[in-house]
């Protein structure tokens, strides 16, 4: 058994609102320059639909991810080798820029600088890659809460005449997407040039600026369609898991922004000696059951011979992510049939069978009425289970049936009735409510701090999208916002104090009431003598 340890996320669909605050930050904090301006290293898509980019989700046109030939060996979709080198200077199996979106801004000048005129000026759309006029067709979130008319989604297509389409019978849901960090990626083993790579010390997926020659095979290679390529750098840009923070116990940007509190952070611990046989088992449904049996309890003793750092083992044992996981069983991962194994788990939304059942005249909160309603769900159990277990509906009906039981369990208790009967321990019960529902900042983010621990001891070469025209370009707005200098560890220490600290480390200084003479109160720390003054 060789025991590892990786970062992992949950999100908890049923709290997310679909408000793309997440998206915003992430886009803020590290694709705000030129040649980036269609990717989204977190992006939330409304379900059912096309997802982005367009139907990302139809590996059958795509071929990402793996499958397991005759032989029952583990291949690339895409192909091996040979494939690759006669695809290498035409690649069909990628999406177009169209398939994302042609960037664009608008032609502002127009308004400021027309002639006078009987006719109000416009400010036309221009596109960021050739400069031309552009026609505005599609984006990121074109199909933001557009639940009605499902017909193009991938998923949906499957699950087929169960779903019914009269539009006062419509669902959707939102689904927050970053890279899955999985721990048999797909784009890892799709780069000619190797500059892919996944961390030893916390299973983080990156991508070498140095090594990477733009051959674009990593985007054929990921399943869900999270590797980007710069047109301007001719470099392969992904999510980073916000590695600067995590590595001095900070959560993620969207995790730290995220209004409904949906997101989880934590370490799981995984034997990777078995990676290779889990994501070869035959059967697509036996891939959900087949990972979790990769994961290694931390108190087992093996954990403590591994060498992992102690502080490592114990966030572990402490990880909310794991007790959505292993423990609750409500977590479930995206497109297990990928074979990726990835590692940002979801927990199904349940939200609307309240709603549908009080229409019916009957009590929406009772233990009875929820679990016999599981089947009948507006948000089909079907369309779910193609989205997190292959297509096999028992975990996902399992997984509603839990938060369904709690849910009843706690509305019970708040009533002060007996507790229904629900198949679970109270103490789980209550320990899952209070995970889902009142965990505090440190409990829904568990983060140990880099291997060393004290500032500075883990060598920094610099942040992997540093370089020209990236993050540290010059200017203080737009695309070139941000600092000319690597990120630094030290900074983010800094960082962290100012966010958990109990009390502000400085006072905010009023300058509307300044007269202009002297110094403002505040502006400048005292000097000895006048602290004591």
């Amino acid at each position: 058994m060789r025991v590892m340890a990786q970062l992992a996320m949950v999100m908890n669909l049923d709290k997310c609102i679909g408000c793309h605050t997440c998206s915003v930050t992430c886009k803020q904090t590290w694709t705000n320059r030129a040649g980036v301006e269609y990717a989204w290293f977190n992006n939330v898509e409304t379900r059912p639909g096309q997802g982005y980019p367009r139907r990302y989700e139809d590996q059958d046109r795509w071929r990402g991810g793996w499958q397991v030939d005759a032989k029952g060996r583990l291949r690339l979709r895409a192909g091996g080798r040979l494939r690759k080198l006669l695809g290498i200077f035409a690649n069909p199996l990628m999406p177009a820029i169209q398939d994302y979106y042609e960037p664009w801004t608008y032609d502002y000048e127009n308004l400021t600088r027309a002639p006078l005129s009987d006719d109000v000026p416009v400010a036309r759309p221009r596109s960021l890659i050739s400069g031309e006029p552009t026609a505005i067709r599609w984006s990121a979130n074109w199909d933001d809460d557009l639940g009605g008319d499902p017909s193009p989604d991938p998923v949906l297509q499957k699950v087929g005449d169960q779903v019914k389409l009269a539009f006062e019978q419509a669902f959707m849901f939102y689904l927050p997407r970053i890279c899955e960090h999985c721990l048999n990626p797909a784009c890892v083993a799709s780069c000619p040039s190797g500059a892919l790579y996944k961390r030893e010390e916390d299973g983080i997926v990156l991508v070498d600026q140095d090594r990477c020659r733009g051959w674009r095979m990593c985007v054929t290679g990921c399943p869900y369609k999270k590797v980007y390529f710069n047109h301007r750098t001719g470099k392969a840009e992904k999510c980073t898991f916000c590695y600067p923070r995590v590595e001095v116990g900070l959560p993620t940007v969207c995790s730290e922004t995220c209004v409904g509190r949906l997101r989880y952070l934590g370490v799981m611990l995984y034997d990777a000696d078995r990676v290779g046989e889990v994501a070869a088992v035959a059967d697509d449904k036996e891939l959900y059951e087949a990972q979790l049996s990769v994961f290694v309890d931390p108190d087992d003793p093996a954990v403590a011979a591994s060498g992992l750092p102690a502080d490592w083992i114990e966030a572990a044992r402490r990880s909310p992510v794991r007790e959505l996981i292993v423990r609750h069983r409500v977590a479930l991962p995206l497109h297990p049939e990928y074979r990726t194994l990835p590692m940002v788990w979801y927990v199904p939304p349940l939200s609307p069978v309240v709603d549908a059942l009080a229409g019916t005249g009957h009590d929406g909160e009772d233990a009875g009425n929820l679990f016999a309603a599981i089947d009948a769900l507006r948000i089909p159990v079907a369309y779910l289970a193609e989205l997190f277990t292959a297509g096999d509906p028992a975990p996902v009906s399992a997984a509603l049936r839990r938060l369904a039981g709690m849910r009843s369990h706690m509305r019970a208790v708040n009533l002060g009735e007996e507790p229904p009967e629900t198949g679970m321990r109270p103490d789980d019960v209550h320990d899952m409510y209070r995970l889902l529902a009142l965990a505090h900042y440190d409990e829904r983010y568990v983060i140990p701090s880099a291997y060393g621990g004290a500032p500075g001891a883990v060598e920094e070469i610099g942040c992997s999208l540093d370089y020209d025209g990236g993050p540290g370009a010059d200017g203080p707005f737009g695309e070139g916002s941000g600092r000319p200098v690597p990120v630094s560890i030290e900074s983010f220490h800094g960082l962290k104090q100012r966010q958990t600290a109990e009390e502000s480390t400085h006072e905010r200084v009023n300058l509307l009431n300044w007269d202009g003479r002297g110094k403002p109160a505040g502006l400048f720390p005292p000097k000895k003598g006048e602290e004591d003054a």
